[in-house]
């Protein structure tokens, strides 16, 4: 057999060639069983050193560049300055538009919420509660450490305002009720041109039925102050005088004064872009700074109380029906043949009657104790019958005791005194008693009432209607059943005075002595 082309039997020359490199310290295999590269760097030994030196530049170069940060934002601190204020300038023509356009807007949106600080520190004041510039009236919270006799709450319509004082009441202001209170209202007189009354003249004068003449074209110095941000959103504060029209009282008008301007020079107003007021800030002669904030959200429906009217209601002409219970009534009230009267009567400002007693239509005879809150000890008898009206002022003790608002009923028998004799009403209290009475006789003709609205009288639901002559304004509040609930007077101060009658069964009203005519009263008309 031919062998000679076989290979030869022995180590191959690459296994030579590893023997020989192990035993020459040449290049080996790995572990792999890779040849190692001959070339390549060492890099057990080389390696970690390179990593640990890039490691240690990126490090060095992080805290060189915070540092630099750092010492940048020092030095950008310490030479900070805020961007200046937008300076003062005269009002655009939009600007101009809405300030001249302010009142109008409060009068569109009727009511508003508010919130009036006037003077500082302890002799603060703090007003709490709602304007409706539609009718006009104010509601409010009187408070606030400089309150004092003030202090409670208050209504004012127009030139007439009425308060329930609460002197006991916590400092802290808060909004009055949202149904006031039926009982304890009084006849109140603010001195004109000091304390409260600039200020509600102000509230009650920031609304009207048409612009006011523009700033720019009347030479007003108005001009835009800064733009701010409020509850509602962004406003602009628009610094101006006092619209003309809104005296800072009754007594400064008569003498030419107006109001003082604020501190900076002129009364600030915080207006939105629709020409809503949302911030005032001025000065007022006789209360000092004073600052009203009005919400535009918080807008209920007031109800004025009994004193100025009671709700306005819708003033209509008579239904059939209505004129018949009219008609009726007389009729009616003879045969029911009496009643208990509680009296309540703001006759002055300084005059605010309460009484109770009796009545009998049957008789056409009064018998009431009348009390005056500003003299409480006292007490007025009345007595009204076919020959006239009578009085005589006896102490509270023997004039049927109680309060003086709530007075006890008349004593039995009519007692001996300097009693005065008068054959007609020389007075709103005359006037009052003396329509309570006449209720019984002749009434209007039909056309010369009016329904004023519906209420609640007792419990029962009566047309209140309105009856007007030359000399008074009546109002008789008439249950469904034909049943005379109250009288109400017109007084000469503007307020409204009221009789409140429950059917009884009446006792025998003996006259009184009779004497001369005494002098009229305080509160006369």
């Amino acid at each position: 057999m031919d062998t000679s082309s076989a290979p030869a039997r022995g180590p191959s020359p690459d296994t030579t060639r590893a023997g020989d490199a192990v035993r020459t310290g040449g290049p080996s295999a790995n572990p792999g069983g890779e040849p190692r590269d001959t070339d390549a760097p060492d890099t057990d030994s080389v390696g970690p050193s390179r990593a640990s030196r890039r490691r240690r530049t990126v490090l060095l170069l992080l805290a060189l560049t915070a540092v630099t940060s750092a010492t940048a934002l020092v030095a950008g601190l310490l030479s900070w300055a805020p961007d200046p204020p937008e300076p003062t300038r005269p009002l655009t023509v939009a600007e101009a538009e809405r300030l001249a356009a302010m009142r109008v807007t409060n009068l569109r949106d009727l009511r508003a919420g508010l919130h009036v600080t006037v003077g500082a520190g302890a002799a603060r004041t703090e007003l709490v509660g709602w304007v409706d510039w539609s009718r006009p009236l104010l509601y409010l919270d009187v408070g606030g450490p400089g309150a004092g006799a003030e202090r409670g709450l208050l209504q004012s319509a127009g030139s007439v305002l009425v308060t329930r004082p609460d002197p006991a009441a916590v400092p802290t202001p808060a909004a009055p009720p949202l149904v006031p209170p039926a009982d304890g209202w009084r006849l109140h007189h603010l001195t004109p041109g000091a304390g409260l009354a600039p200020v509600l003249d102000l509230l009650l004068g920031l609304a009207a039925d048409r612009p006011d003449p523009s700033p720019a074209m009347d030479g007003v110095d108005a001009r835009w102050v800064a733009r701010d941000v409020v509850a509602a959103g962004p406003v602009d504060v628009v610094q101006a005088p006092l619209p003309t029209a809104i005296p800072s009282s009754p007594a400064s008008a008569a003498t030419g004064g107006t109001a003082a301007t604020g501190p900076d020079g002129s009364t600030r107003y915080w207006l939105d872009r629709d020409g809503r007021l949302h911030k005032l800030v001025t000065r007022l002669p006789g209360a000092g700074p004073v600052t009203v904030l009005l919400n535009r959200i918080d807008r209920p429906t007031l109800s004025p109380v009994d004193a100025l009217g009671g709700r306005p209601g819708l003033p209509r002409a008579l239904t059939d029906a209505e004129q018949r219970r009219l008609d009726r009534l007389p009729a009616r009230l003879r045969g029911q043949g009496g009643a208990t009267l509680t009296l309540t009567a703001p006759v002055g400002t300084d005059t605010n009657l309460r009484g109770a007693g009796w009545l009998s239509w049957a008789a056409r005879t009064a018998y009431v104790a009348v009390a005056d809150l500003g003299v409480p000890d006292r007490r007025t008898l009345l007595h009204r019958d076919a020959a006239g009206l009578s009085r005589t002022d006896v102490p509270a003790s023997a004039g049927g005791g109680g309060t003086a608002e709530v007075p006890g009923r008349p004593p039995f028998p009519v007692p001996a005194g300097s009693w005065r004799s008068t054959r007609s009403p020389r007075d709103d209290l005359d006037l009052l008693v003396d329509a309570a009475v006449a209720a019984a006789g002749p009434v209007a003709l039909r056309g010369a009432a009016v329904r004023v609205r519906e209420d609640l009288a007792a419990g029962r639901t009566v047309d209140v209607v309105e009856l007007r002559t030359a000399d008074v304004r009546l109002r008789y509040w008439i249950d469904r059943d034909g049943s005379l609930r109250r009288v109400e007077l017109h007084t000469g101060p503007g307020a409204w005075a009221q009789v409140d009658l429950s059917p009884a069964v009446v006792p025998r009203l003996n006259p009184p002595p009779r004497n001369a005519s005494g002098p009229p009263r305080p509160g006369a008309r």
